[in-house]
């Protein structure tokens, strides 16, 4: 039914492939038009609306070593670093 597509990126002008799989996603949503932009560049326009990301430092509760979160910690909740966050997360 679909067939792969090769469009233009109107952001840098470079090739890039709509898929039909791609195709099939965006019909299931229902958008009508194809993507202007390749993946690079919807990435780009995307995060360069979001902003710059303020991180906090904190102490993790598991290890006590430094712990680098996008938000405020406060006193009466522990912070965990990336490492124990990913083994408690595993244990449950």
């Amino acid at each position: 039914m679909f067939e792969d597509k090769t469009l233009i990126c109107k952001e840098c002008g470079a090739e890039f492939v709509f898929t039909a799989g791609e195709q099939e996603f965006y019909q299931s949503k229902g958008f009508v038009n194809e993507p202007q932009r390749c993946k690079t560049c919807r990435d780009a326009r995307k995060n360069a609306s979001r902003g710059e990301r303020e991180m906090h430092t904190a102490v993790c509760a598991a290890c006590g070593g430094e712990a680098k979160v996008p938000f405020q910690p406060r006193d009466d909740r522990p912070v965990y670093c990336s490492e124990c966050f990913a083994k408690m997360k595993e244990e449950a």
